[in-house]
């Protein structure tokens, strides 16, 4: 057995152990992978757990609803409304940590209502390098971790992924809609809406992996670097910007960094000074 499957065979054995779970299911590629993988372990003790919330596109809730369907899984979606966390709104630091803690809470007890052992939930060996408060709410509250448990990198899932005839293989990387905002700046239901259209303009347009960063009425947007030649096509540009500026963005720019997954995250050392 070669190492990838070694791991897989790792998870497998790591989720029989667990006996029945619940998974924090959003219908990215983490998350995909683990619930197949834990059904095909553990067959009917399994159920998936999905959040409803303004931070959550309304496709990618479909997306699960529709997988779910299609695997013959039980999905429970849970309302989740951030906005309404104390202290959630005002964007601080530990924004990610607020939202984890009281989404998991929500589906802890939802598992236990259920007669689930326990939750468990999709980051991977990629996530330790990177910040993310929402693994010390994931650690606090007892959730289990199986993809890093097994050391799965997300290449590696997105290659068992395809083994698998997962749809989600070669799905662009997602992540909650308030981590467009730079930190300290207010978290609303209108700026979230529109961060949310942008994006799907630009994904309608046929770009792949995507973020529009909110800075005050300034949109920032990040896209693959081999992909700035279509965006700069006067036809797309024209229609990018004007349909951003009804939006009710004052201003439009492109990252010539290109996409990179926690690009606010390169603030943070400029807010501890």
């Amino acid at each position: 057995m070669d190492e990838l499957h070694a791991k897989k065979a790792k998870l497998e054995q790591y989720l029989k152990e667990l006996g029945s779970v619940a998974v924090a299911y959003s219908s990215g590629v983490d998350s995909t992978f683990l619930l197949k993988v834990a059904q095909n372990v553990l067959g009917d003790k399994v159920i998936a757990i999905t959040a409803r919330s303004c931070s959550f596109p309304v496709r990618e809730l479909n997306e699960s609803t529709a997988f779910c369907e299609k695997e013959g899984i039980r999905q429970i979606v849970v309302e989740s409304e951030e906005l309404s966390i104390d202290g959630f709104r005002q964007n601080p630091k530990n924004r990610c940590y607020l939202c984890k803690h009281e989404l998991f809470t929500k589906i802890i007890k939802l598992a236990a209502d259920n007669g689930i052992n326990y939750v468990v939930e999709g980051s991977n060996m990629d996530d330790n390098g990177d910040y993310r408060p929402g693994l010390t709410a994931v650690a606090e509250l007892g959730v289990k971790s199986p993809l890093r448990y097994a050391e799965l990198t997300k290449e590696e899932i997105r290659t068992l992924s395809k083994e698998m005839g997962l749809p989600t293989w070669q799905k662009p990387s997602f992540a909650c809609l308030a981590s467009r905002f730079v930190y300290g700046e207010t978290i609303s239901e209108e700026k979230l809406r529109m961060v949310d259209k942008a994006e799907q303009l630009l994904l309608d347009l046929g770009f792949h992996q995507v973020r529009v960063r909110i800075h005050g009425n300034i949109a920032r947007i990040e896209i693959l670097p081999d992909e700035f030649c279509k965006l700069i096509d006067d036809k797309v540009r024209n229609e990018v910007y004007s349909t951003l500026k009804s939006l009710g963005f004052d201003y439009v720019t492109m990252d010539l960094a290109g996409y990179r997954t926690g690009s606010m995250n390169e603030t943070l050392s400029e807010l501890k000074k």
